[in-house]
């Protein structure tokens, strides 16, 4: 069993930053890559970010790259989400996600955060 615990969400202004952690605890042997995943009202989740156990290879949604940074810990029990300059369409409530799997172009994984609220206002 793996759980997940986010922290950080909170409400910005837009231009603004805010980092989100993830701790992973239980069965965590396997649980790499690590990200985050997002949702905004009326909308599907959708993936945001990957990172490898080891850190060297990480992925972004299109929307996001160059302005969010994944990273992890040197123990790979807790990764981040640097989030920078912030707009609004990036309120959402933001999921840690551990085991990923890319099936084509898209992004699953096996365990999921209970959530963090991250809204960005105008």
């Amino acid at each position: 069993q793996v759980q997940l615990v986010e922290s950080g969400g909170g409400l910005v202004q837009a231009g603004g930053s805010l980092r989100l952690s993830c701790a992973a605890s239980g069965r965590t042997f396997s649980i790499f890559p690590m990200g985050w995943f997002r949702q905004a009202p009326g909308k599907e989740r959708e993936f945001v970010a990957a990172i490898s156990w080891s850190g060297g290879s990480t992925n972004y949604a299109d929307s996001v790259k160059g302005r969010f940074t994944i990273s992890s810990d040197n123990g790979k029990n807790t990764v981040y989400l640097q989030m920078n300059s912030l707009k609004p369409e990036d309120t959402a409530v933001y999921y840690c996600a551990a085991s990923l799997r890319k099936y084509g172009s898209t992004w699953s994984s096996e365990y999921w955060g209970q959530g963090t609220q991250v809204t960005v206002s105008s």
